[in-house]
Order: C-alpha cells, then structure tokens, then sequence
C-alpha cells in the first residue's frame, strides 16, 4: 500500500512539474498582456462626462460611451492620413528589407563565403542598436547643420539635400527602420538554410546546378516558411512605427504628432489626457494587424506550408 502511494505521489509531481514551470510565463503573460489589453477595450467604452465648467468634485465623472470612441475613430481623417501613410511605409520597408535579408544570407551559405563570422556580425549588430538611439544617431546625420554628408557636398559646391524636410523625409524614417531590421531577418533567414540538409546541394552539384540554380531552385523554396514569418513579423513592425517618427520629430516640422497611428495614440493619451479615444484607436490598431497577419497567413499557407503536411 505504502509502495502504491508512494508511486502515485512520484507521478503527481512528474505531472505537475511542467505546469510549475510554466506557470511563472503564464503568470507574467497574464499582468502584462491580457489585463492590459482588456483594460484598454474597457477605456474604449468609457468617455468623461462634464457638469457645469468642469471644476470642484464631481464636475467630471466616467460614464458608458458604447461604442462612441470607435465611431469617432473611425471618422478621424488624421487616424485615415496616417494609417495610409503607414501603409506606403511597409509597402516600401518591408519588400527592400526582407530582399536585402535573403540577399545576404544566400551569399554567406555559400560553400566557399570568406570572412562569414565578420559578415554576419557586421549585418546582424545594427540591430542590436536600440532604436531610439538609432533614430537620433541617424537624426544627426541627416540635419544639414550636423550632417557630414551635407559638409563634404559644400565643399565642392554641389546642393545639399535637406533629408528631414517635405517628402524626403518619409525616406528618412524607411532608411532607418532599414538598416535596423535587415540583421534580424537575415540571422532568421540564414539558420534556416543551414538547416536544410547538405545532401540536397550535393546531389544537385552532380546533376550539374550552379550556385544560383541552387538557390533560386532548392533554397528559396524550402525557405517559404521562414520567409512568409520574417514577412508577418515584418508587418506587425510595420504597423506599429512609432520610435523612428517620435525622435525625428523635434529636428523636422515635417513629422506632425498624427504622422502614425500610434503617435495620434501617445498624443490623444499624453498631450491632450483623453485616455479613452487613445484606448480605441489603439484597439483599432491591433484588429487591424490582427486581421492582415492572419489574412496574409490564409493566403500564403498552402503554398509555403503545404511541404509540411
């Protein structure tokens, strides 16, 4: 009897043991995602209602709004302006970035790549560059007054760009979230390759393939589904711009605080306290990558994970 029980206690604890380890990313998961996105849906339906002038106690109390905030979202023409701004930015970013990714890794899978250690840590490392400290260090270097791009040109008495002014400036914010996000998706990209087995470049050797037939023929393909995460990962990025933008703004009058969506969010919350039209925006933000991250991922499943079935 004492043998039985002892047994059971033993497997109690093997079954329990995940779970205990588990629990302290649940845990976690739970403080910090969850209960801050319900409380943000919840901000969402509340608006303050104002009595007489707003002043004394009481003046100034939190009702329902139902769904006031999400039609008064909807209708900003600043959320639509900088939504569509956002859109021309992942259009332009991502395609470059992940083209650029796949470029490099595909050149340092190669049998014979020199200096492939220096190479990847040379493209990898400005991603471990925070992106605040990036934006200002590129913010320097595009300011005419600090620029050494600008100096070299008045030298030789050619014009000088202004980088943060009019259009140009979209270029600017691209250029770098750029050079920030091609080391990540092509350390993605390359263990990917490494991971396909060496039998198949081999056999295709023998058959005659050059390295780029091997590429385009066996690399990209077994790639598809590192490349289509790298892509939605990419996206998700994309949609929520806001670092970039936020510490170029004080060197330029060319970035307004609505330039994104998540800066009209910092500002509804922050400049003009009303916490319950940023909360609804913000809950609009994450539908809508909700919905073209899965969208995308509905399109793209049978062609890059039908391989895995």
């Amino acid at each position: 009897m004492s043998t039985a029980t002892t047994r059971a206690g033993r497997r109690g604890r093997r079954t329990a043991a995940p779970y205990a380890f588990l629990a302290p990313a649940v845990i976690l998961f739970v403080l910090f995602v969850l209960v801050p996105i319900g409380y943000a849906a919840y901000l969402s339906l509340r608006k303050v209602r104002v009595s007489g002038l707003g002043l004394g106690r009481g003046a100034r109390t939190e009702v329902f709004a139902g769904l006031e905030n999400y039609r008064a979202a909807v209708t900003d023409s600043e959320l639509w302006s900088g939504g569509l701004r956002v859109l021309g930015y992942g259009a332009l970013l991502v395609p470059i970035m992940l083209g650029l990714a796949l470029l490099f890794a595909l050149l340092l899978d190669r049998p014979r790549a020199r200096l492939g250690r220096f190479a990847r840590t040379s493209i990898f490392l400005p991603y471990a560059v925070p992106a605040i400290i990036a934006s200002l260090l590129w913010g320097f270097l595009y300011l005419p007054a600090t620029s050494p791009l600008n100096y070299l040109l008045a030298r030789f008495g050619l014009p000088e760009p202004d980088l943060l002014g009019g259009g140009a400036v979209f270029f600017a914010v691209v250029n770098i979230a750029l050079w920030g996000g091609v080391g990540f998706n092509m350390i993605v990209l390359y263990t990917a390759l490494r991971a396909i087995p060496a039998e198949l470049y081999e056999s295709a050797r023998l058959d005659g393939c050059s390295e780029v037939q091997i590429a385009f023929r066996i690399k990209i393909p077994l790639l598809a589904p590192a490349l289509v995460m790298t892509t939605v990962f990419s996206m998700i990025a994309t949609l929520q711009v806001f670092v970039e933008p936020m510490a170029l703004r004080p060197l330029t009058n060319s970035i307004s605080s609505t330039w994104t969506p998540l800066m009209k969010v910092y500002r509804d919350a922050f400049a003009t306290d009303d916490r319950y039209a940023a909360a609804a925006t913000s809950v609009l933000i994450a539908a809508v990558t909700l919905v073209l991250s899965f969208g995308f991922l509905r399109l793209v499943q049978n062609r890059a994970f039908g391989q895995e079935r």
